[in-house]
């Protein structure tokens, strides 16, 4: 079989979000083989729905539903623009609610994601776009299994630990993969914020975008 991304022409990316993704592209070599066994389990959950001709339902999941799950959703939907994969719906959600961290927004943002408030409060809705002709995501913060997200058929990707070994069920999942990363937060309020925030974005984009290069047509 060949990649999609041989088969699909690949889809513009907003101009900065595009100068990250191509760096990100050029450090897959950077991925240990260990990461990549567990992004292939993502790929492979992917790659299985594409060839039945189903859709394909993404949950990340994290306690609080704040930092590292709306970093991966966001990542895994304009990785899945971006290569063409169909059917791709990706979601996020957190044993509890609580607000999609300003930090991680900001981490976002710089790195070429275009994300505006169309809700103010404590827990901001935001609408997220990274291509000029695709649907942008509504971003907030959820329960993995509020309404709002698919809550059938889905693979629950455990974005952190905690989450993974406090959630031992996840319902309506048919498949689990726990791709965890350390939190950002450990550094809110210190010198290195800023760049352990940019640290995380562009670590959980370099392994998203390597899962989804890898899907076959």
């Amino acid at each position: 079989m060949s990649s999609i991304t041989e088969t699909t022409s690949n889809r513009n990316l907003l101009p900065t979000l595009n100068e990250t993704k191509e760096k990100l592209v050029k450090e897959f070599n950077q991925i240990s083989a260990e990461r990549k066994e567990l992004l292939n389990e993502l790929t492979q959950f992917v790659q299985n729905k594409v060839k039945a001709g189903q859709k394909v339902y993404l949950n990340f999941i994290c306690t609080h539903n704040s930092r590292r799950s709306h970093l991966s959703q966001i990542w895994a939907q304009a990785a899945a623009y971006y290569y063409g994969v169909p059917g791709v719906e990706c979601f996020s959600g957190g044993t509890e609610a609580t607000a999609f961290n300003p930090r991680a927004v900001k981490a976002m943002q710089e790195a070429g994601f275009n994300i505006s408030i169309t809700k103010d409060g404590e827990n901001p809705v935001y609408e997220v776009r990274f291509a000029s002709d695709a649907t942008p995501i509504v971003a907030f913060s959820k329960k993995y299994d509020d309404p709002f997200n698919y809550n059938k058929d889905f693979a629950a990707i455990m974005t952190c630990s905690h989450a993974d070994e406090n959630c031992p069920l996840v319902l309506g999942a048919s498949g689990r993969i726990a791709l965890t990363y350390d939190d950002p937060k450990e550094f809110d309020g210190t010198p290195l914020e800023a760049a352990k925030y940019s640290e995380r974005v562009h670590q959980i984009g370099r392994e998203i975008l390597y899962a989804f290069s890898q899907v076959k047509s």
